[in-house]
């Protein structure tokens, strides 16, 4: 695309000699990214700081450009890296300010969707029930986790066309044309053909696993908003004419269940840059079980700036890893990567611990233990909003926010669930100080067995 090539161009020569410094605009340039880091791991680096509305990933070259939803959101960010740079697979990686205002990979700004979370190998799309529908098949099962928990609920348009999406049964999609209605993006060489016949047999195949996604589309006929995907070593777009809306699909797996087959890697993160007078097991139990179940935590004895996590699965490791890598906690940047081991070691008996080993598999506050829990539909990034429930009655507006006072937070805002008020959005001063009230405060005792629920909420007061 030549917009996107001019913005490659025009960086590159910047980059030659004394770049010299760029105004802040929501568009980020980030430098030296290793080649198997995935553009969800891109966008994990912005999500802290708030809303990522498109990424350009230029792989070959190390580069990539993040659009956030506001500028202040990315003047945030760059002032949070640059004193502590972010790195992605051990490997730090720059940010600074682009040239450009927003990111234009097409000129329609509603394109790029599903390609933000990792390489889309092959789409499908046909006739189905009276609804036209879709398979999307990522490169791996953890992309189109991450795609599903990112994007479900939302319009593609502002109003219209909501996805609700799901795994498919399918674990494999058979393209034999690249057309409007199907295209392997791996496969330039396939003719256009028909194709409607090759999707119908593609899906009277049964299959088991899970990195596919299954749209369908209940809108008005005729309807069919274009999808753009950039991919491969690049920055051009392949544009896929298609219908997307109202996603829905069928799963081989329980509902709610969060273990993907055949993921790679295991269950342990490793956390580190931690703040070592601050820390500690409880917190970060807490802490990562938002996004899955900790059965143990361990803070090394001799370097209490790092801890090992062990999650309930390497589903649930991958997706901690993606919402808090990079998150500000007790004054520093915390990092979180897969770890070398498969499980964290209780200490023997009589072993000098000091506490700092914690078994929590048995823990009443893992919040995924219900697999048709609601939890599973509420999984959102850090951010200074926070969503309360399990209030009781008796306990007014000045009561919770004198409780998020008395642990250090400034409340920017405040209300109560119209048709529920045993829930309310409290809004902090910072991630941070959101961060550091949901560690206090989840689990808060009122008394005659009532507990405060706190996360992380996508709204704003």
């Amino acid at each position: 695309m030549s917009n996107s090539t001019s913005a490659t161009d025009n960086e590159k020569k910047k980059s030659k000699g004394k770049r010299s410094p760029c105004s802040p605009s929501r568009v980020l340039h980030i430098r030296q990214i290793p080649n198997d880091v995935t553009g969800a791991e891109v966008v994990s680096l912005g999500l802290p700081f708030g809303k990522v509305t498109n990424l350009l990933m230029l792989r070959g070259k190390g580069q990539a450009f993040l659009e956030m939803a506001s500028v202040d959101a990315a003047v945030s960010m760059v002032n949070y890296y640059t004193p502590a740079t972010p790195h992605l697979h051990n490997q730090p990686v720059y940010i600074q300010y682009s040239n450009y205002k927003e990111l234009r990979t097409d000129n329609q700004h509603n394109q790029v969707i599903f390609s933000k979370f990792g390489f889309v190998l092959k789409i499908v799309m046909f006739h189905k029930n009276n609804q036209f529908q879709a398979l999307l098949q990522y490169a791996d099962a953890m992309n189109a986790y991450y795609a599903k928990m990112s994007l479900d609920g939302h319009c593609i348009y502002t109003g219209c066309c909501t996805l609700h999406i799901d795994f498919s049964k399918l674990t494999n999609l058979t393209v034999k044309y690249n057309n409007d209605k199907s295209r392997d993006f791996t496969r330039i060489d396939l003719p256009f053909g028909d194709g409607q016949r090759t999707m119908e047999t593609s899906l009277s195949t049964p299959f088991a696993t899970q990195n596919t996604v299954f749209p369908s589309y209940t809108g008005p006929p005729g309807f069919a908003p274009a999808l753009g995907f950039p991919q491969g070593a690049g920055p051009s777009v392949l544009p896929v004419p298609g219908a997307l809306g109202p996603l829905t699909v069928t799963t081989s797996a329980a509902p709610g269940h969060m273990t993907i087959p055949g993921i790679p890697g295991n269950s342990v993160l490793l956390v580190s840059n931690l703040n070592p007078e601050a820390i500690t097991p409880y917190g970060l139990f807490i802490l990562f079980g938002v996004y899955g179940d900790v059965h143990r935590v361990k803070i090394m004895f001799k370097k209490r700036g790092i801890a090992l996590v062990q999650m309930a699965d390497a589903t649930q490791a991958q997706l901690a890893i993606n919402y808090l890598n990079g998150q500000r906690l007790y004054g520093r940047v915390m990092h979180a990567t897969l770890s070398k081991y498969q499980t964290i070691q209780l200490p023997r008996e009589g072993q000098e611990d000091k506490g700092l080993t914690k078994d929590y598999s048995n823990s009443p506050l893992h919040r995924f233990k219900n697999p048709c829990s609601k939890n599973f539909q509420n999984i959102f990034p850090p951010s200074a909003t926070l969503h309360l429930s399990n209030i009781p009655p008796s306990v007014t507006v000045d009561d919770l926010k004198n409780l998020f006072t008395s642990k250090g937070s400034t409340v920017k805002g405040f209300k109560f669930f119209q048709k529920d008020c045993k829930m309310a959005l409290i809004q902090l001063g910072s991630v941070e100080e959101a961060v550091h009230a949901l560690i206090e405060l989840h689990n808060h005792d009122f008394g005659e067995n009532q507990h405060l629920r706190v996360s992380f909420s996508k709204s704003s007061i």
